[in-house]
C-alpha cells in the first residue's frame, strides 16, 4: 500500500517509524529507573499490559503504573536492551500502527542475577501528536538465572522468575499448536 502514499505521507511514515521505535528504547529507561512519570508519558490512558503467561493483566494507566511498581518492589537493578523493532502501519488510520520487539533485559530478582529474552507484541497509537503503547503484551523465551543459562537453555522450562520452573512461550512453533501464522502479519 506504500506505493499509493504520498511523498509526504511517506516521509510522515518515516518519521513516525522512528517515533515509535524510540518509545520502545524509552521502555527499557523508563524501566530501568523505575519511572513512574515516564510509565505515564508512554503508555495511552486506557493501555492494557499483558503477558502471555497471564501474570500481567492491567487496563488502564492506574493499573499499570500499580502493575509496574509493585514489580519494581521485587527487582534490583535492571538493563532493558531492544535488538530490533518491527513497525507496522495500518492504511485505514494513521494513528494507528502495531509492531514486534526482540529484546533482552538483565535483573536482579530476589537477590538472583537473571537473564531474560523478551517479546513484545505492541499495539501503538498517537495521542495529542505523540505515539504511544496502547497495548503491550510481553512473552519470554527465557527467565533464568545467569548461572543455570549454559544447562537450561534449550529446556522447555526456562522461566523461573517466581520460584517455579514453567514453560517457555516461544519460538512458538515448537510450543503451539498453532505456530508462527501470527508472524506472517509482519511479513
Amino acid at each position: 500500500m506504500t506505493d499509493k502514499l504520498s511523498l509526504e505521507q511517506r516521509i510522515q511514515r518515516v518519521e513516525d517509524r522512528a517515533e515509535i521505535q524510540e518509545l520502545g528504547i524509552l521502555y527499557g529507561f523508563v524501566m530501568d529507573e523505575r519511572d513512574d512519570f515516564g510509565i505515564r508519558q508512554i503508555f495511552t490512558e486506557d493501555a492494557t499490559l499483558r503477558s502471555q503467561d497471564g501474570v500481567f493483566a492491567a487496563n488502564g494507566i492506574d493499573e499499570i503504573v500499580e502493575t509496574y511498581l509493585g514489580r519494581f518492589k521485587r527487582l534490583g537493578p535492571t538493563n532493558h536492551y531492544s535488538h530490533g523493532h518491527v513497525v507496522r502501519f495500518r492504511d485505514e488510520d494513521p494513528d494507528s500502527a502495531f509492531g514486534l520487539i526482540a529484546s533482552h533485559a538483565e535483573v536482579v530478582r530476589n537477590g538472583t542475577a537473571m537473564q531474560v529474552a523478551l517479546r513484545y507484541k505492541d499495539e501503538y497509537r498517537r495521542v495529542d501528536g505523540k505515539w504511544r503503547f496502547s497495548d503491550r503484551l510481553m512473552s519470554y523465551m527465557y527467565y533464568l538465572p545467569v548461572a543455570e543459562i549454559p544447562e537450561s537453555l534449550g529446556d522447555r522450562n526456562t522461566v523461573r522468575a517466581y520460584g517455579d520452573e514453567r514453560p517457555a512461550e516461544w519460538p512458538e512453533v515448537l510450543y503451539s499448536e498453532t505456530g508462527s501464522e501470527w508472524l506472517h502479519k509482519y511479513l
